[in-house]
C-alpha cells in the first residue's frame, strides 16, 4: 500500500522544498516509485531543483484544480533527467509560476477536496509506493488536508525561537486531526551548538522523534537550488544523513542512532 509523506514548516527559510525534494530522490534510489506534489501554490519552487523547465513540463497542479486536464496529465515523470537507474520512479506534479495563476488562487480559493481525491488518482494511476507532499508554511486548508491524510507528517525547523513556537502549534494542529506518526528534521543548525543537547531537548518539549539534525552547509547554500544535492554529492555526510532520514520514512518504527555531521 502507498504511503503518504507530508512534509510542513510552520515558516518559510527552513528548507523544507529541497529536503523533500532530496529524501523523495533517496528513496527512488531504493527502487520505490515515488512521486512529489508541490502544494504551495502561493509560491512555487520546488520544480527548479528537478530543473522542470528543461524536461518541458507544461501542465501544473493548477490545471488539475480549474478542471483543464487530469491529475495524471500534470505528472512529470524525472526519472531519467536524473539519471536514476533500476526501477526506481520519479514523478513532479508542479504548481504554477504564471503571476495570474497564483493571483487567482490568492483572490478565488479552489475546491480543497480535490486534491485528496487527486493524491489518490496519482497513487493508482502511477502505481506509487510513496506520495510526498510539499506543503504551504503555516496552516492553511490544503495544509489541514495534507496533513490530516498523511502517513506520515516530518516537521521541519530551525534552532529558532519562532520556529519552536510555530512547531508546537503545528504539532497541536496535528494531534488534533489525530495524525499519529510524527517526526521532527531540524535544519540549519550552527557547528557549534551540541547537537545531541538539542535532539534530547526537542525530544522532550514535543514528545516526538527527531528523524535528523543537518548542519547550517555553504555547499548546499551555493547550489542556489540549482540541482540535488544528494545527486550531486553523493558522498557528502549531508547525504548520509539524508539517506537515514529516508530509512526512517520507510521504516519509522525502527528506532536507529542519528547520525551527526560537521557543515
Amino acid at each position: 500500500m502507498a504511503k503518504i509523506i507530508a512534509i510542513h514548516s510552520f515558516r518559510g527559510g527552513t528548507g523544507k522544498s529541497n529536503l523533500t525534494a532530496n529524501i523523495a530522490v533517496a528513496i527512488a534510489l531504493k527502487g520505490y516509485r515515488v512521486a512529489v506534489v508541490d502544494t504551495d501554490l502561493q509560491s512555487p519552487g520546488i520544480h527548479a531543483l528537478f530543473s522542470v523547465d528543461e524536461v518541458a513540463s507544461t501542465k501544473t497542479l493548477n490545471d488539475y484544480l480549474w478542471n483543464r486536464v487530469s491529475i495524471s496529465d500534470t505528472a512529470c515523470d524525472v526519472t531519467s533527467h536524473l539519471r536514476i537507474e533500476g526501477a526506481g520512479r520519479v514523478f513532479l506534479i508542479p504548481s504554477s509560476v504564471n503571476a495570474d495563476e497564483i493571483a487567482r488562487i490568492e483572490y478565488e480559493g479552489y475546491n480543497v477536496s480535490l486534491l485528496n481525491s487527486g493524491f489518490q488518482r496519482l497513487i493508482k494511476e502511477l502505481e506509487l509506493d510513496y506520495l510526498f507532499i510539499d506543503t504551504h508554511p503555516g496552516i492553511g486548508r490544503e495544509t489541514l488536508l495534507s496533513i490530516a491524510i498523511s502517513d506520515l507528517l516530518f516537521i521541519i525547523l530551525r534552532p529558532d525561537r519562532q520556529d519552536f513556537q510555530g512547531t508546537a502549534v503545528t504539532v497541536d494542529v496535528a494531534r488534533q486531526l489525530k495524525v499519529n506518526n510524527m517526526m521532527l528534521i531540524i535544519n540549519k543548525i550552527p557547528s557549534k551548538m551540541d547537537f545531541l543537547a538539542l535532539q534530547q531537548k526537542l525530544e522532550k518539549t514535543y514528545q516526538i522523534l527527531v528523524a535528523g539534525i543537518l548542519p547550517l552547509s555553504e555547499d548546499i547554500v551555493q547550489m542556489g537550488s540549482c540541482g540535488l544535492f544528494s545527486l550531486q554529492y553523493p558522498h557528502h555526510p549531508l547525504t548520509r544523513i539524508i539517506k537515514q532520514i529516508a530509512d526512517k520514512a520507510i521504516m519509522p518504527e525502527q528506532p536507529s542512532p542519528l547520525v551527526y555531521a560537521d557543515s
